[in-house]
C-alpha cells in the first residue's frame, strides 16, 4: 500500500513537504510547483490511503491544513521492506558516547494561550531530550495559568510536573535566537513574529482541548507527544569531543 501511495513523484514530493509540518493546499501548490487541481487530486489519494489527514483551520474555516501521519508511514514502510527481505528492517541508532558534550538547539513552542498545547509540547520535549535541548513555550494571548487539566494529565500520563509554570507572552522572547519555532494552533501561526532567518518554522494544526472533557485533554497530549517524538530526530543535536 505504501509503495503504491508514495510511488508517484507528485505524491512523494507532497509527502516530503508535509513531513516538515502541516500545510495548506496553496502552500503545497507553491512548494511542489504543480496546479492546484492536481495537488488536490493527489492529496485525496494520500488521504484515501490513510497516510494524510486534514482539518479545517481555526483561523479561516475556508482553509484546511494537511498532516502526514508519520507513524502510519513508518509502519507501512517497515512492512513493505520486511515483505521484500527480512534484512530490510530498522536498525537502532547507536548511543552517543559519554565522553562528548551536546551543542544545544533552542526550540520555542507557541499557541494562543500558552495554557494547554504549547506547555505540553515543552514538557514532553524536555523530558525526552533533557539538557540536550533548550526549550521554552509562549502564547500570543497568554492565559493567567496553565489549564489545571493539563497539569493533571501531564502528571498522571507522563509523570511530568508543570504546576509551578506560568504562561508567558511571546514578547518575552523578542529578539532571541531560536533554531526551531513551532506553532501549535492556526491563529498563533498568523501572528507569529520572525525570530531571525536561521529559525526553522514548523506548524502543527492542532485543536484546542479547552472546553473538552478529560479524554479530550488526554488525546490532545498524546497527539502532541507523537509530534514531539517525530521532531526530535530533526533537531541539530550535534556533539563535540570533550577536550578538558
Amino acid at each position: 500500500m505504501f509503495v503504491r501511495a508514495a510511488g508517484h513523484p507528485v505524491r512523494w514530493r507532497l509527502m516530503s513537504e508535509l513531513a516538515g509540518g502541516d500545510l495548506r493546499v496553496r502552500e503545497l501548490v507553491g512548494r511542489v510547483g504543480e496546479r492546484q487541481n492536481l495537488v488536490s487530486y493527489h492529496l485525496r489519494l494520500l488521504r484515501d490511503g490513510g497516510l494524510v489527514t486534514s482539518r479545517r483551520s481555526t483561523f479561516d474555516a475556508r482553509d484546511s491544513y494537511y498532516h502526514l501521519d508519520l507513524d502510519r508511514c513508518a509502519t507501512a514502510l517497515g512492512e513493505a521492506g520486511s515483505a521484500l527481505h527480512a534484512a530490510l528492517r530498522t536498525v537502532p541508532s547507536l548511543p552517543v558516547r559519554p565522553a562528548q558534550r551536546t551543542v544545544r538547539p533552542r526550540v520555542l513552542f507557541i499557541c494562543t494561550g500558552n495554557s494547554a498545547r504549547s506547555p505540553v509540547a515543552e514538557a514532553v520535549l524536555r523530558s525526552i531530550c533533557g539538557e540536550r535541548v533548550e526549550v521554552v513555550s509562549a502564547g500570543s494571548h497568554p492565559r493567567d495559568r496553565i489549564h489545571p487539566t493539563v497539569v493533571r494529565v501531564l502528571r498522571e500520563e507522563y509523570g511530568l510536573d508543570v504546576a509551578a509554570q506560568r504562561p508567558r507572552h511571546l514578547e518575552a522572547f523578542a529578539g532571541q535566537r531560536f533554531d526551531v519555532v513551532v506553532t501549535l494552533c492556526d491563529r498563533a501561526r498568523e501572528v507569529c513574529p520572525e525570530f531571525g532567518g536561521a529559525a526553522r518554522q514548523v506548524h502543527w494544526s492542532l485543536p484546542d482541548p479547552a472546553g473538552g472533557d478529560d479524554a479530550t485533554f488526554v488525546a490532545s497530549a498524546r497527539a502532541i507527544a507523537t509530534r514531539v517524538r517525530h521532531l526530535v530526530p530533526t533537531l541539530d543535536i550535534t556533539t563535540q569531543e570533550v577536550t578538558s
